[in-house]
């Protein structure tokens, strides 16, 4: 496996700390990293609300690296509550798909740390609606 797979895993799981935050929202349940094309590393939590005010820790990073200035991203990895790696949802491939239109299929994502599987959001999502 890439160091950087380990490097992302690490910093997610850095960020991750499950807790509950007030009758109404918890957070960190799962965690989130990016690599984006110039080789920072962005993170975030999902954050679950009652309502539908949340996010999910994909898109949370993905703010967080547009928030610093930056747009295109190259792997993606996140963890769920079990500690376990998997697929990003259908809100966070499209949000994705609408960054990147012309090269979304090319962003790698980590579905499977322990096994080493990595699938590019081309092949999780091939044939984008728009």
């Amino acid at each position: 496996m890439e160091q950087i797979w380990r490097e992302l895993f690490q910093a997610a799981r850095a960020v991750q700390h499950a807790r509950k935050l007030s009758d109404y929202v918890d957070a960190g349940g799962v965690a989130a990293a990016i690599l984006s094309s110039s080789g920072n590393i962005y993170t975030g939590v999902c954050v679950d609300t009652c309502s539908t005010l949340g996010i999910c820790a994909e898109r949370s990073a993905i703010f967080n690296m547009i928030t610093n200035g930056e747009q295109e991203i190259k792997k993606v990895l996140a963890i769920m509550p079990s500690g376990k790696s998997g697929a990003p949802c259908g809100a966070c491939r499209e949000l994705m798909a609408q960054l990147m239109p012309d090269s979304y299929g090319e962003i790698e994502v980590l579905i499977d740390f322990d096994n080493e599987e990595v699938v590019t959001l081309g092949e999780l999502t091939p044939r984008w609606w728009i």
